[in-house]
């Protein structure tokens, strides 16, 4: 039924008197106290709480922002460059009233808080660190807006500062000189408890790039949804990136696109963002996908069912989020009970229900009393019914959720969590019965680790991601009970406005009827809306806190798999081990097995043992040793820091280093490790990977599913589903990124390239086997399943190096002709296809194919030659032409982008054999340990980051256990500029230098101090 709109005089409602009687009413920050709140105005007025309308205005006020050029007004295109970012802004700060209604999706529009979780046992170490956090403040959401600066956010690496608009999807330029003439200054942005906006570029040059997609595919995709909102519109809203922007990318992603490819390839479509906010835009983009889908399912179910109305229907086609269409749909479900209000509406209810609203003086409850059927026997049963009804519709009204939301939003509202009852009773039963097998003794053991959260209260705006996941954890082993706590204040207030404003009947109610409906009001809102806001609070918690755990382990795993590989000397990886040994691996420069064996170094004959390790050093020149972190670590550490500080292996300069040898003995029993080693001991294999994670790291790690690499926390609390496509995603990033050599990477390395799978990896190598190396990048074009689609997206992140092509070719392997044998085994389409034999210079280059005819229109500008890639001559030329001319100029000349043309400018003057790790460090190796006895509180040292968390950074000081830098000593003027713009500026492989703060040698912490960040 319709309902007029609500009267625009609500009355003015500050929160300075909060509600003193509930116990958890903190003092309120002072923005909360100087705050002042209205209720919403109608809706013509304020269109930016509606996520719909937000899209609508905001493409107005693109079109005059800028009419103060009047002789151009019908040329939008030229002032859009610089509109989307300003009303991005301002919506973020203004807009979440309907934003956050959109409960899950809704969360995706803040940009990750920059924060990370506790580890999976590291309940304990939350015992020092939330006595310093207390809930830190978290109003990022809001404060975050408040210039209307783009912050652009921080991609893992930055190969020069030249070129940091670019970052790290060009390969890292190789002339530090090169420049963009106009160029924006990057403001500073440096906060560790808010949420960052979306990255965004700053230079608002988006090329004349369509504010929509075209008619033909938005209509497609509109039937497609079949939804009351712009796909479009709402995903700008929700992501808080520009509408053009994200019209490009469903359009890219429609085209089946990759995100490597969008990157590196795309980037003015994309104005510039990096991979992790792409990637945000695609989740969020699949969520809304999902829901329409979802909602189809519903209405196709309840029309089955015979139960879908023209108001039911408009509802669910309304819905934003899944929490909202569950909160619409649940009452529908089989299975759950019949509800109040649908045994109110069978015996005939919602007529005087209606008339309730509408015409009251009109009504007689007494009429519909029918003494012989149960529910209308009386004058209160036939009230009560009409109560119910009326709830429900509250219950269901988006306008009077939307208002009781925004009353959350700006009033106290915590989380609570107290032990359970489940828990006290049996703690209470372990104390009594003193047994060492007692099975009370473990659920003891599990309270004790959430005693920070018996009696826990903090407001739902400033929890923290790691304490969500606590409570979360805490609840589901029934050792914690959880609630959300809501001010008094919020139910009068939203009694009072029902009454007053939104359900108002038309006409004058007697007494009875006001009080019937002041009874529908509060128990909508006590049996019907709380639980609903409660839920929609824990939902919000959660997915924002999976969010941050799952960009933690992202933000991990690239610096991992990007740490600078060891090249150019054999290494000898070490598994160690007491009573079944230290497993050993050599391994050539090239990561090939010279030999394996097994030493007793901590048995009676350490002697015998000593002298076999040091034959075997010195017949293969053997200077650098890796050490797994596992299971007799120190013991082996301090038998070789004893041998090396005894000259043992003179005349050779031996060092070592400790690596994480998380996934090496699940590696060592798999399909992979097997095919690559089939004669070799599983336990011999785990050294062959401890050797091969220092030699090259991201091409060993991508052997190990990501998630047993023991990076990040709380990894069995996230959606799983989730974790790994992020984490797929991330190694997919960083293996294209980096680019593989096609004529020497493995079939495993080679499936994780952008555009390849399992299949197609598996046929380039076999192609490989059976035809001899690649010559050029047009060959692959020859190989089963290499389609036109497949071959854009990877071409440009394969290389063909001449030395290891040269190398290839003169290996005793007969190479056949390649020009015959693929024309005849592939019969369809592929026999035709003309594939040149020579070799091309530009695909040993990060260089795209489609680009190589404006790369030789650059080269004939320049006056050079393909053939002089990388050579000073070269570069010089390019420096030349450059500072005569700016980038934007000659990308005019040539044709092209100027993203294009800075992309081909650092492809023609990257030395040959350009990798973007060898400006990130190296395994630290060493020659002598300390202990942690040793360590005093004072004491200045230099160790490499571990770990991260939301708390702060681990770090490996090298006495055996890893130091906790808090993120409280994490300041700005402690980390380099080009670090200031991430979550805590650090991240695993990291060095710096350290101060010792305290050390508790019985509960094995050591507290420090950052410094600096060595670079």
């Amino acid at each position: 039924m319709m309902r007029r709109p609500r009267a625009t005089t609500g009355k003015v409602v500050k929160y300075r008197d909060m509600d003193s009687d509930r116990s958890f009413s903190l003092t309120v920050s002072s923005d909360e106290d100087n705050e002042e709140w209205r209720p919403p105005e109608p809706k013509p007025k304020a269109p930016i709480k509606n996520a719909p309308a937000a899209g609508e205005k905001k493409a107005a006020a693109k079109r005059t922002a800028k009419p103060k050029e009047p002789k151009a007004p019908k040329e939008p295109k030229d002032p859009k460059p610089r509109a989307p970012r300003k009303p991005a802004a301002e919506r973020k700060t203004r807009a979440p009233t309907m934003l956050k209604n959109s409960g899950t999706s809704a969360v995706a529009g803040r940009k990750r808080k920059k924060n990370d979780d506790v580890k999976n046992d590291d309940m304990a170490e939350e015992d020092k660190i939330e006595n310093q956090t207390k809930c830190p403040e978290g109003e990022g959401a809001q404060e975050s807006g408040q210039s209307n600066r783009m912050k652009e956010e921080r991609v893992s690496f930055s190969v020069s500062e030249a070129h940091d608009t670019d970052r790290w999807a060009d390969e890292g330029p190789s002339l530090s000189g090169f420049r963009l003439k106009k160029e924006e200054v990057k403001e500073e942005n440096f906060t560790f408890d808010e949420p960052c906006l979306k990255k965004q570029k700053t230079s608002g040059a988006c090329l004349g790039q369509p504010t929509a997609l075209p008619l033909s595919e938005e209509q497609t995709l509109r039937n497609e949804l079949n939804m009351d909102w712009d796909l479009t519109k709402l995903l700008s809203t929700l992501t808080c990136v520009e509408q053009w922007v994200c019209a490009n990318i469903i359009t890219l992603l429609r085209e089946e696109n990759t995100v490597p490819f969008m990157v590196r390839y795309r980037k003015e479509m994309i104005n510039h963002m990096d991979a992790d906010a792409v990637r945000d835009v695609l989740l969020v983009y699949e969520e809304l996908c999902t829901l329409a889908k979802k909602t189809q399912s519903v209405i196709h179910t309840l029309k089955k069912d015979g139960v879908l109305t023209a108001e039911l229907e408009q509802n669910l086609r309304h819905c934003r989020s899944a929490d909202e269409l569950d909160h619409v749909y649940s009452p529908y479900k089989k299975g759950s009970k019949l509800t109040k209000a649908r045994r109110a509406k069978a015996l005939g209810l919602e007529v005087p229900a209606s008339a309730l609203m509408d015409t009251p003086h009109t009504l007689d409850l007494r009429e519909w009393v029918k003494p012989d059927t149960q529910g209308l026997s009386s004058v209160e049963e036939v009230a009560r019914g009409v109560e119910h009804i009326l709830a429900d519709m509250i219950a269901k009204d988006p306008e009077t959720l939307t208002y009781v939301k925004t009353l959350c939003e700006n009033s106290f509202v915590t989380i609570q969590s107290s032990v359970s009852k489940t828990a006290l009773k049996e703690k209470e039963q372990g104390t009594t019965v003193q047994s060492h097998q007692n099975p009370g003794a473990q659920r003891n053991k599990n309270i004790d680790k959430f005693h920070l959260y018996c009696d826990f209260t903090c407001n739902v705006q400033r929890i923290q991601p790691h304490q969500t996941l606590a409570i979360n954890r805490g609840e589901s082993l029934k050792i914690l009970t959880v609630k959300v706590n809501f001010p008094d204040r919020v139910r009068s207030d939203f009694t009072r406005w029902c009454i007053n404003n939104r359900w108002r009947p038309k006409t004058f109610a007697r007494g009875e009827l006001q009080a019937l409906i002041r009874n529908a009001v509060e128990d909508s809102y006590k049996r019907l809306i709380l639980p609903f806001l409660t839920r929609s609070y824990r939902i919000k918690l959660t997915v924002a806190a999976e969010k941050e755990s799952i960009a933690m382990f992202v933000r991990n795993l690239r610096q991992l798999l990007l740490v600078c590989p060891v090249r150019g000397c054999v290494i000898m990886g070490v598994d160690p081990g007491f009573r079944n040994g230290c497993k050993l691996a050599i391994l050539s420069p090239t990561g090939q097995i010279l030999h394996t064996d097994i030493v007793y170094l901590h048995d009676s004959g350490q002697r015998r043992e000593a002298d076999k390790l040091r034959h075997l050093m010195i017949k293969y020149s053997v200077t650098r040793v890796a050490l797994g972190n596992g299971t007799a670590c120190r013991e082996t550490e301090s038998f070789f820091t004893d041998l090396i500080s005894s000259r043992y292996f003179h005349p050779l300069d031996v060092s070592y280093c400790i690596t994480n040898e998380a996934g090496a003995s699940i590696y060592s029993v798999s399909p992979e490790a097997v095919k690559e080693m089939p004669d070799l001991d599983p336990n011999l294999r785990s050294a062959v990977s401890i050797g091969r994670r220092v030699q090259d790291p991201m091409a060993e790690l991508v052997k190990i599913d990501p998630k047993h690499i023991g990076i990040g926390t709380y990894q069995h609390d996230v959606t799983a589903g989730a974790l790994k496509a992020a984490l797929d995603g991330v190694v997919q990033e960083c293996v294209s990124f980096v680019g593989v050599d096609i004529n020497m990477c493995s079939e495993t390395l080679m499936r994780h390239v952008a555009g390849l799978n399992v299949g197609r990896a598996r046929n380039i190598a076999e192609w490989r086997e059976q035809n001899g190396p690649f010559i050029n990048r047009e060959q692959l074009k020859l190989v089963k399943g290499m389609g036109p689609k497949t071959y854009q997206q990877c071409a440009g992140f394969i290389r063909i190096n001449p030395q290891t092509l040269h190398s290839a070719k003169s290996s005793p392997h007969p190479v056949p002709a390649v020009t015959v044998k693929p024309a005849a085994k592939r019969g369809k389409g592929k026999a035709c296809v003309n594939i040149p034999t020579s070799f091309n210079p530009l695909d040993q280059t990060c260089i795209h194919p489609e680009s190589y005819h404006v790369a030789q229109r650059f080269l004939s500008l320049i006056g050079g030659s393909a053939d002089q890639i990388g050579s000073v001559g070269l570069q010089q030329c390019v420096e030349n032409k450059v500072k005569t001319s700016s980038v934007e100029e000659l990308a005019r000349t040539v044709d092209t982008t100027p993203e294009t043309l800075k992309l081909i400018i650092d492809g023609l003057t990257q030395p040959p054999g350009f990798d973007i790790r060898q400006n990130f460090g190296q395994a630290d190796f060493k020659r002598g340990i300390v202990s942690m006895s040793d360590l005093r509180v004072g004491a200045v040292l230099t160790g490499r980051v571990e770990n991260t968390a939301l708390f702060g950074a681990f770090v490996d000081i090298g006495v055996g256990r890893s130091g906790l830098i808090h993120k409280s000593n994490i300041t700005l003027d402690k980390v380099p500029v080009s670090q200031r713009r991430r979550s805590l500026a650090l991240g695993p492989g990291e060095r710096v230098e350290v101060r010792v703060l305290n050390v508790d040698l019985q509960r094995g912490r050591i507290g420090l101090d950052l410094i600096r960040v060595l670079e």
